[in-house]
């Protein structure tokens, strides 16, 4: 090698050039799109469509609820012009009876009370850093039901009788969808647990409970609450008809959360019972222990399922004359003086969307449930 090769400076690199980003063309919003929205003529007259009928409906909302709406108003005549969209007036006048029925105004932070308790006791389950849920769960089961029953009823302690006739709104929807999950949760697994027992008379008495509630509706039940039940029962013995509408929609959900449950359990492996059997538990810890948590969690979409479906099943309360939420939009239709073409239409959107807004808050919540006892399992996997 010559002396002039041997003096040409040579560059060595000292450290890693960084990646250089993907183009567009592969990876990005727009080969996204090209993939999964315009891969073929197919997809692509599809998409086209899709988009016009989304058009179509937003164009529709937007209109309706924003830009021909009725902000401003005393009354129904603003929002009896031609071509009015929203009486969003109606909803603010109603909004007292739309959340607490006909509850005497000045006792109402009775009921707001009630809602600050009881999200105090949720906080702490429901939001993993925060410590103390043993203490919160224990709450929620022996004292916080006390306190919401004395609050909202009244009778003792100095605070002024309600009769339960009087509520109404979106607090009797919660408190029958409350009661109601509260009592079928436990229920169900009792009936689950009843039909896969070895017991003849056991087996019998859930799968008949379970068969016959299944099989009428809802309403059916309401009724034979609220107006059978009190033939059976002795003249100087009355139950209050929000009490009797909380067990029956409460045994009404239960059983329809046995079977779903009872599919976890039959999912389990045989094994876990077998180990079970091996490290000398009783029936009831290795149910407790071993058998329900992986059950359980192997249903949380079928459980958050009947627990949705139970939420907006409360609105047939209506039928024996308790107003839930829908039924105070209903009643407050009946005001001559909101009066127009638009008002029905506008307090159905602002009900369903409450309804909505609780049923999706719990979708997503259980969504949540869901990944991190994935990620736990994965974790215990790995281990």
């Amino acid at each position: 090698m010559t002396e002039a090769a041997t003096s040409v400076p040579r560059y060595v690199a000292t450290t890693q050039t960084p990646d250089r980003a993907p183009p567009s063309s592969v990876k990005g919003p727009i080969a996204w799109m090209r993939d999964n929205l315009f891969a073929t003529w197919t997809d692509t007259i599809l998409t086209l469509v899709a988009l016009y009928l989304v058009y179509l409906l937003v164009d529709g909302i937007v209109n309706w609820g924003l830009l021909h709406a009725v902000w401003t108003g005393n009354d129904g005549t603003a929002c009896s012009i031609k071509g009015a969209g929203a009486c969003w007036p109606f909803i603010s006048a109603k909004m007292g009876q739309f959340m607490y029925g006909s509850y005497p105004e000045a006792l109402r932070w009775r009921v707001n009370l009630t809602y600050l308790l009881a999200i105090a006791g949720l906080a702490p389950l429901m939001i993993p850093p925060v410590p103390g849920k043993l203490w919160a769960a224990l709450y929620l089961i022996f004292v916080f039901p006390v306190i919401a029953v004395i609050l909202l009823s009244g009778g003792v302690l100095g605070f002024a009788p309600v009769q339960t006739s009087l509520w109404g709104g979106l607090m009797v929807t919660l408190v029958v969808a409350s009661a109601g999950i509260a009592g079928a949760f436990p229920l169900g697994i009792i009936l689950a647990l009843g039909r896969r027992s070895q017991m003849p008379a056991v087996r019998l008495i859930s799968v008949t409970i379970i068969e016959f509630v299944r099989g009428v509706p809802l309403i059916t039940v309401l009724f034979m609450a609220s107006v059978m039940l009190p033939l059976f029962l002795p003249g100087n013995i009355t139950i209050d008809k929000l009490v009797r509408a909380l067990v029956m929609v409460a045994v009404f959900a239960a059983a329809y959360l046995a079977e779903v449950i009872r599919g976890g359990l039959q999912a389990i492996p045989k094994g876990q019972f077998e180990a079970a059997d091996a490290l000398g538990l009783t029936y009831w810890q290795a149910m407790g222990l071993i058998i329900l948590p992986q059950a359980l969690k192997l249903v949380i979409p079928g459980i958050v399922n009947t627990f949705i479906a139970l939420f907006k099943d409360t609105s047939l309360v209506l039928i024996i004359g308790i107003f839930d939420l829908l039924g105070a939009v209903q009643s407050a239709m009946t005001d001559s003086k909101w009066l127009s073409p638009s008002t029905p239409t506008t307090g159905y959107v602002f009900a369903g969307f409450v309804f909505w807004a609780f049923c999706f808050a719990m979708s997503r919540y259980s969504l949540v449930i869901e990944r991190r006892l994935a990620a736990g399992g994965q974790r215990t996997a790995a281990k």
